[in-house]
């Protein structure tokens, strides 16, 4: 019998010595082994290889698209979510035990300022947002026709996360808070803001006007008109900054259409939501025939007072965001996560604020149409998972204080990958 170069392989292995001849033939027993192995006889057995590349074991998983709020495990492969069930980890080439963790969407962040290195505003948007687990982001008028460009090139193809923006009325943008955009009317121009908006769809997702006195002086309810009427012609929302503004807020509603945002609903400020203790009846109204809210903590728009009434009332913000900003994102902002954990703090419960921190932001911004702000077998790799530690004391922007767990996002992956997290940037406290 003439023997095939695998025989001859094994004839010279140490282990197989015992089972072949002096003369170098095969013996019986180990010529009946070869023949099975070569599927002549019982199959042999094979490993079979790991069907995902990283599954997230053991954690409560909060999705609030799909309603989804059950301990089990997510698997990945490539940039996809490949399963979300029990007992996946055993098919995994890497698990990471996320018990006693949640394990969430990437989270979508509606309201920030991240035109770094132009605006003196502007925060790195990976630094502030991606490394502490958030996956989209929205930069809110930090950019005006006239900056845009440069926005586009340095920030929303400068950075890993997804970018989309609300295009200022002016302009000029937010370039420096001590000298507001629209003092001067005229840096309103209607043309200039529609070409940027028609030329890329991708990335503006509305128009944003801060409507404060001391960045539109006495042209606030004139700039606000020409403002909705830009909106309306683009077809894209508006969202306005409230907070010290020229007019009682009722006055500022009665000309938002449904769709539009009004900014830091929990700001201390004059002229916000509350009567007393009582939600606004005109704030009510507006909620009721569509106008969206935004809490937007920001560096002085956040007061634990209001938030706290008005969660009591049961009007918690169609949007939880944080407005980060180079002002702020050391202190008392942070990032969204601490602003998240705060809300819970006063009373918010923890899956109504990541459904306002995943998939409610993403329908605003059309990035649901993308995928974002959801866990989807098939759909975009993008989770965080968020670990409470212990309490330390927070911030709010009016000067008060609240001792509460923060949460820290332990993991966060995007497209498929792990992303390199940086610490809280409050150290040891706020």
């Amino acid at each position: 019998m003439r023997w095939s170069p695998l025989f001859t392989r094994l004839r010279c292995s140490p282990r197989a010595h015992h089972s072949v001849c002096a003369a170098g033939a095969p013996t019986r027993r180990f010529r009946i082994s070869v023949f099975r192995n070569a599927g002549l006889g019982a199959p042999m057995s094979v490993s079979t290889p790991p069907q995902f590349d990283l599954v997230l074991s053991g954690g409560t998983v909060l999705d609030p698209a799909s309603g989804r709020n059950e301990r089990c495990d997510v698997a990945i492969a490539g940039e996809r979510i490949a399963a979300i069930g029990s007992g996946l980890a055993g098919q995994a080439k890497q698990v990471i035990d996320t018990s006693g963790s949640t394990v969430v969407p990437g989270l979508v962040e509606g309201h920030s300022h991240v035109f770094q290195d132009v605006s003196k505003v502007g925060a790195p948007a990976d630094e502030a947002h991606l490394r502490r687990g958030v996956v989209a982001v929205a930069d809110a008028g930090t950019a005006g026709a006239s900056t845009f460009d440069a926005f586009r090139q340095l920030v929303v193809e400068g950075n890993a996360l997804r970018v989309v923006n609300f295009l200022n009325v002016s302009v000029l943008g937010l370039i420096d808070f001590r000298f507001g955009e629209l003092l001067n009317p005229d840096t309103l121009v209607v043309d200039d803001a529609l070409a940027v908006a028609e030329q890329n769809p991708d990335v503006v997702r509305g128009f944003k006007i801060r409507l404060s006195e001391d960045v539109v002086g006495p042209h606030g309810e004139s700039l606000l008109k020409r403002s909705i009427a830009l909106a309306e012609q683009a077809g894209l929302p508006l969202m306005v900054h409230i907070g010290e503004t020229e007019e009682p807020l009722p006055v500022v509603l009665e000309h938002l259409r449904p769709g539009d945002i009004v900014a830091h609903c929990y700001t201390g400020k004059p002229h916000g939501i509350l009567d007393g203790d009582a939600v606004l009846a005109e704030v009510m109204a507006a909620r009721e025939r569509g106008v969206l809210f935004d809490s937007a903590h920001g560096k002085s728009n956040l007061s634990f007072e209001v938030a706290r009434r008005a969660i009591a009332n049961g009007f918690l913000p169609d949007v939880l965001s944080s407005d980060t900003s180079a002002r702020n994102w050391r202190g008392p902002v942070f990032d969204l996560v601490t602003s998240i954990a705060k809300l819970v703090a006063l009373g918010a419960p923890l899956a109504e604020c990541i459904r306002r921190a995943t998939v409610a932001p993403a329908r605003v911004l059309g990035l649901d149409r993308e995928g974002y702000g959801r866990l989807t077998v098939g759909g975009r790799a993008d989770v965080t998972v968020l670990t409470e530690t212990s309490e330390v004391v927070l911030p709010d922007a009016a000067g008060n204080v609240i001792t509460a767990a923060r949460l820290e996002p332990t993991t966060v992956i995007h497209n498929g990958a792990l992303v390199e997290t940086v610490p809280w940037r409050g150290g040891v406290s706020a």
